[in-house]
């Protein structure tokens, strides 16, 4: 049920509106206030989906609610109400965040329309903030060990600024969490992280795959194609897996990282990028550089700050909470009745070689959550979870 606050000095002007939003829609919850002040007190206990707010009020205007209300409540959306006079000042108001504004008298359509796309567009950011929250929830970095605590607070110090990062570690241990967890705590977090696994993709290719091509490039280029660092634009690019890149495309980073600009295959033309760069890496770089398999000065350009991600082995007081995450997600994921796992059965875990690190961890638990009985027992992991 929508709740919709009306701060207006004007009694009579503040019945019309509270009227033609009730006769509107039933479900309309409306709340009134005689002015800014008392509207601001409102707005420090309440929560609302919409607020219509005069301009001209005594003891605090609109303009002083709207700027306070911004810095408490950011996503409610504001409808100023302003007098021929306050034209001026409702312009100013759009500039400062108010989603509309409407003239006295207020027009029973425009005001109607307005109060619905309003209305609309509060539902939106909420589904937009639900959605990310369930994304994020998905890179969710679990553990207390004091080699997670470093990284997270590594992370919470680099992810503001445009740093770049080189993350290591072995495969498993979760370099792609870091990645998106310095993404998303980063100032670019409303624009795309993209990801590209550079062993995945041919050396034929990953030039195209990074830097796109024009018609006629190559063989199968029938058309203009714009490539990763085009659509990273304004945010993030992860090269991961970065030590199995090519030479030549090495070559091409470099300068992209050097010039803020690339060019497409096939084209001399340049085009401007603002992108910040995150790598990660299983390979030992300064290894691949004496076999002159990766180029040192590209090395220097990305590890500018270095994440080293430990393997499971060396967190193994962060088991049991993994054990716990992983086991919630595959319930939620398989439709299944949670299941606890023993002190035992944590210990028996806890004792194991996870050469294949998280990624292995999670396989295990899942595989009992299945395959065990109602509570995971030791017996259960000895048989289920064995090599």
């Amino acid at each position: 049920m929508p709740k919709i606050l009306v701060i207006e000095d004007e009694v009579a002007i503040r019945r019309v509106l509270v009227k033609i939003l009730t006769e509107e829609n039933k479900e309309y919850k409306t709340e009134e206030a005689e002015d800014g002040l008392s509207g601001m007190e409102k707005l420090k206990k309440e929560d609302y989906d919409l607020v219509l707010c005069d301009i001209k009020m005594p003891k605090m205007d609109g303009v002083e609610v709207l700027e306070a209300a911004g810095k408490i409540k950011p996503d409610i959306p504001f409808v100023m109400i302003s007098g021929h006079g306050d034209l001026d000042t409702a312009v100013h108001t759009m500039k400062l965040g108010a989603y509309d504004y409407i003239s006295k008298p207020p027009d029973l359509n425009r005001l109607l329309n307005t109060v619905r796309n309003a209305l609309d567009k509060k539902e939106l950011v909420r589904e937009n903030k639900q959605l990310k929250k369930k994304v994020s929830k998905n890179y969710e970095m679990i553990g207390e060990s004091k080699a997670i605590s470093n990284i997270k607070d590594m992370i919470e110090k680099v992810a503001p600024t445009d740093a770049r990062v080189l993350i290591t570690g072995s495969n498993g241990t979760g370099k792609e969490l870091v990645a998106h967890w310095l993404h998303e705590k980063s100032e670019r977090s409303k624009a795309p992280m993209v990801e590209v696994n550079c062993a995945a993709i041919p050396s034929e290719l990953i030039e195209s795959e990074l830097f796109g091509h024009v018609k006629g490039a190559f063989t199968s280029a029938v058309k203009d194609r714009a490539g990763k660092f085009e659509a990273a634009d304004k945010g993030t690019i992860f090269l991961d897996e970065i030590g199995d890149m090519s030479l030549s495309a090495q070559a091409k980073v470099l300068r992209a990282l050097q010039e803020n600009k690339i060019s497409r295959v096939g084209s001399d033309k340049d085009i401007k990028v603002d992108v910040r760069v995150i790598a990660a890496t299983n390979k030992d770089l300064k290894e691949e550089i004496e076999k002159g398999k990766f180029r040192e000065d590209l090395y220097h350009r990305l590890a500018v700050i270095i994440v080293e991600v430990p393997t499971l082995n060396d967190r193994r007081e962060d088991i049991p909470l993994l054990v716990n995450h992983f086991a919630n997600k595959v319930a939620t994921e398989q439709g299944m009745t949670q299941k606890q796992f023993s002190d035992d059965a944590i210990k028996q875990l806890q004792e194991y070689d996870w050469t294949g690190n998280i990624r292995e961890l999670r396989n295990v638990v899942e595989r009992l959550m299945i395959l065990g009985g109602q509570e995971i027992s030791k017996s259960d992991v000895e048989l289920f979870a064995s090599k």
